[in-house]
């Protein structure tokens, strides 16, 4: 089994989530705005908190709780999911942050050391990411991080790649 780092940025410490994490979980996952553009709907109990962290601690790859350095409280979550190993090595990238925090650049911290994690860790030859066409920040985002909007949706979704071997200016 492959050992994911804690990361640590300004502002956030990264750390994988795990059970003990549920309280955080399901404060954040029952916001009807965190889930607005995911596949899931908002929790309605701590058991559907305990099947999300579940389902990542299962999948391949790595999902990270973001903890405030300041306050530590837990305010979101990335990681790399459907992770394809082999001759190429591929993973879908995934965010979410609680809405108290949007537009404050904490995603953009968090996903810049998520990605040398993809480059460094996980020997990623390529990130992938798909998000719904109405989720404007998300894409912004993505932009921003230099990953490339491809014409073609995916599953209606719009789709972005990233190559590795890209090194960001902080």
């Amino acid at each position: 089994m492959l050992y994911f780092p804690q990361l640590e940025t300004k502002r956030l410490i990264l750390r994988e989530l795990t059970l003990a994490d549920v309280d955080g979980v399901f404060k954040h996952f029952s916001d009807p705005e965190v889930t607005r553009f995911m596949d899931i709907e908002p929790c309605k109990d701590i058991k559907e908190a305990e099947e999300i962290i579940q389902f990542h601690i299962d999948d391949t790859g790595c999902r990270y709780g973001l903890f405030s350095k300041v306050s530590g409280e837990f305010i979101g979550t990335c990681g790399f999911h459907c992770w394809v190993q082999g001759e190429e090595s591929i993973a879908e990238i995934g965010f979410d942050l609680s809405p108290r925090f949007w537009g404050q650049g904490y995603m953009q911290e968090a996903l810049v050391e998520l990605v040398k994690v993809g480059s460094e860790v996980m020997k990623l030859d390529m990130i992938e990411a798909t998000v719904e066409v109405e989720n404007v920040r998300s894409q912004k985002l993505l932009g921003k991080m230099n990953f490339v909007k491809h014409e073609e949706l995916k599953d209606g979704l719009a789709y972005y790649t990233f190559q590795q071997g890209y090194r960001h200016d902080d």
